[in-house]
């Protein structure tokens, strides 16, 4: 007999699609959530196979250690394990100073670990060396919405307004494969009547669903938005009211746009003229319009002007600050959004605020008890701290995440772990990254524990715990503890999801990511549909509700800026950009672009999904896609293992020849560790303003095995 379903949230993406779990004689098994209102009961098939994971056969139940007599990883005890890790960050800090000990974390943590990760590096450790892969998500977006809006949250407005606008621009991503319950927003989208149009250089199975495709060579997405935007103002489209209204510096923006004319578009993008006519009509006829971003044009070393762009067209046409229009992130990570508001970012403090700020520094300091002083200042960006272990860090503590396969330039990456004289990685699987450690604690995963997530709609959802871990296992929050107490703070970290989360909600009081009236109890109310942040812990009508006998609380914020923005005089700025070449052009030795993704099957790093055998079967393994004149010139069959090369390294897998990309591009997916790691060619150049490295564009050469 089944027990009854618990309601909880899938572990992947940032949808966090709503589901139940069940525990019968067969396992664990997952039910529809109907009344969620995000998928409305739909799942992908990782979603509905993640309890596969849960299985002793395939993740990790006892802490290893690695033996210095034989040099590999063998069983210890939660004791030993802990004191070890103690004694390699303490020898560490002691020897070379706090900032020698590093601190990586992963935009799939809970709320409650994330804000304790950021408390123990900053309190504990009194390091500035934190950052988290989270960067490698939509951090570009984030910092442009930050310069134009004041503030970043991956969706200023539910999903369920998609549906209703009358034309949405999807920029660089393919939702039909990595996030597929959100594939139905743009389906409603179309037979409501509204416009659809993909940029993407693949055509995708989203790309498939479109008005009208445009398919730019890669790294060319500014200059593209650029070109929208010099038809719009040539064309007499733009919203001179809003402008004048609630925003500032167009007349920079509106010239910067003007230099880039449709012919000269065409010859960077590739993208013929016409195309750029159409796309300018359909947006503008719209009476509301969107734009929605992913990890297409974010991923780059100018991403953060990218996404600007798109936001300076958006702004243009009024389409921002009003119902059923603006500009919006679809986030990657199950907690991208959550992960970065509260403490794992380099510069950052709960409630978003900045760790330069003297008043932030202060009111943080007081929630935790220390002197604002002691707080160290903002640190290295994700790939920089990775780049510099084995330097100036020597010690690295690593939860939930897998930088091994995820990071760019992975060759070198793996080599810095290598170097280290201490890493420690808490995680649900031996990971590519695990397997290196001296350390690996075997910590619990989302049915086992309790916590929150926001989701890409800044919506602060409750997963509840619906199964027991194993014995072996314990929580992060556990280990921090452990650890925290060994280095002489006994008490600040507690291991109680909702004590910690009281806490963040003082920490995050008054900032820009304002949790402070929601709680535990908010969350498991009703449908369990979440609450949008910011909500600050405030009455609205204080006299009615107490003439009534209850108690007044904000009901969140779904939709924002609708009254002003979040600058301090309320505008939203323009920001004038002009386009320049990705890091790394094709030439003649490397002729090839090559730009990397997700497939349906499988998730990031794969350290969880690979491990589940009915996604291996419908994913098994790497590939290269490349169009058929390319491969015909490189005389490359169908399924014949092809070596692509670039500066950095070199990977092998088959070709899967398809006339859906461009022939002067070619297609890796980056889940796979070994020969077959996309991410072993992929260039480290930073986006001076997010540190958001490269990923989507390099150049390469094929050659045959």
């Amino acid at each position: 007999m089944h027990t009854k379903a618990t309601p909880t949230h899938c572990p992947y993406c940032a949808l966090q699609c709503g589901m139940g779990l069940t525990s019968g004689p067969g396992g664990v098994e997952v039910v529809e959530r109907p009344e969620f209102p995000v998928n409305g009961g739909a799942l992908c098939g990782k979603g509905r196979t993640a309890p596969a994971v849960l299985s002793s056969r395939v993740r990790l139940t006892e802490p290893l250690i690695r033996s210095h007599a034989t040099g590999r990883l063998e069983p210890a005890t939660w004791e030993e394990a802990v004191d070890r890790v103690a004694d390699g960050l303490s020898r560490t800090r002691t020897e070379h100073g706090p900032d020698s000990c590093g601190v990586f974390g992963g935009g799939g943590l809970t709320n409650e670990k994330a804000y304790a990760l950021g408390k123990f590096a900053r309190v504990v450790l009194g390091t500035s060396q934190i950052d988290y892969n989270g960067r490698f998500c939509m951090s570009s977006a984030a910092a442009a919405g930050q310069r134009a809006f004041g503030l970043d949250r991956g969706l200023p407005f539910p999903l369920a307004d998609v549906p209703r606008t009358g034309c949405v621009i999807l920029v660089g991503s393919n939702l039909a494969e990595t996030m597929p319950p959100a594939l139905r927003y743009l389906t409603e989208l179309k037979a409501n009547g509204g416009k659809l149009i993909v940029v993407d250089p693949r055509r995708t199975r989203t790309a498939e669903q479109a008005d009208l495709h445009l398919a730019p060579r890669p790294g060319t997405d500014l200059a593209l938005a650029l070109g929208l935007l010099h038809l719009v103002v040539a064309e007499g489209r733009t919203d001179e009211a809003f402008i004048a209204e609630r925003t500032s510096g167009w007349e920079e923006a509106r010239a910067a746009a003007m230099a880039h004319w449709p012919e000269y578009v065409e010859r960077i993008s590739g993208v013929p003229v016409p195309q750029l006519r159409d796309a300018a009509e359909m947006f503008c006829a719209a009476e509301s319009a969107m734009v929605l971003t992913a990890r297409g044009p974010e991923q780059h070393s100018k991403g953060t002007d990218t996404v600007g762009a798109w936001i300076n067209l958006c702004l243009a046409t009024g389409n921002a600050g009003r119902p059923l229009a603006g500009y919006g992130c679809l986030t990657g990570q199950g907690n991208g959004q959550g992960g970065r508001e509260h403490g794992q970012k380099a510069d950052q403090l709960p409630g978003y605020r900045k760790l330069t700020d003297p008043a932030a520094r202060a009111h943080v300091a007081g929630v935790w008890g220390v002197d604002p002083d002691s707080l160290p200042g903002p640190g290295r960006s994700a790939y920089e701290l990775l780049d510099a272990l084995g330097g100036d860090i020597k010690s690295l503590l690593l939860m939930g995440s897998n930088p091994v396969v995820s990071a760019p330039r992975a060759a070198h990456v793996e080599e810095r772990l290598r170097s280290l004289d201490f890493l420690a990685v808490a995680d649900v699987v031996l990971s590519e990254t695990a397997q290196l450690a001296d350390v690996v604690l075997p910590v619990t995963q989302w049915a086992e524990e309790t916590g929150t997530v926001t989701n890409l709609e800044g919506r602060v959802l409750l997963r509840r715990q619906a199964v027991t871990a194993p014995d072996g296992v314990r929580s992060d929050l556990d280990v921090l503890h452990g650890l925290a107490a060994r280095l002489g703070h006994e008490k600040g970290f507690p291991t109680d999801p909702e004590e910690i989360f009281d806490e963040l909600r003082r920490a995050s009081a008054g900032g820009p990511a304002d949790y402070s009236g929601i709680s535990y109890a908010r969350l498991k109310e009703g449908n369990g549909e979440g609450v949008f942040w910011p909500c600050p812990a405030e009455d609205l009508a204080p006299a009615e509700e107490e003439e009534e006998g209850t108690d007044a609380v904000h009901p969140g914020t779904p939709r924002l800026f609708l009254d002003r923005f979040a600058t301090e005089d309320g505008l939203a700025r323009f920001v004038p950009v002009v386009h320049r070449a990705a890091a790394e052009e094709a030439d003649a030795e490397y002729p090839v672009l090559l730009t990397t993704g997700r497939v349906l099957a499988q998730y990031q790093s794969g350290a969880q999904t690979r491990r589940v055998d009915e996604l291996n079967s419908a994913a098994p393994g790497p590939f290269v896609e490349l169009h058929p004149r390319l491969a015909a010139r490189l005389r490359i069959e169908e399924g014949e293992p092809v070596t692509v090369v670039s500066r950095r390294g070199r990977a092998v897998a088959p070709a899967r020849i398809t006339g859906a990309i461009r022939s002067d591009t070619v297609f890796m997916p980056f889940h796979w560790p070994g020969e077959g790691r996309a991410n072993s060619l992929t260039h480290p150049a930073l986006d001076p303003v997010s540190r958001m490295p490269e990923f989507k564009v390099c150049a390469v050469r094929l050659e045959r095995e």
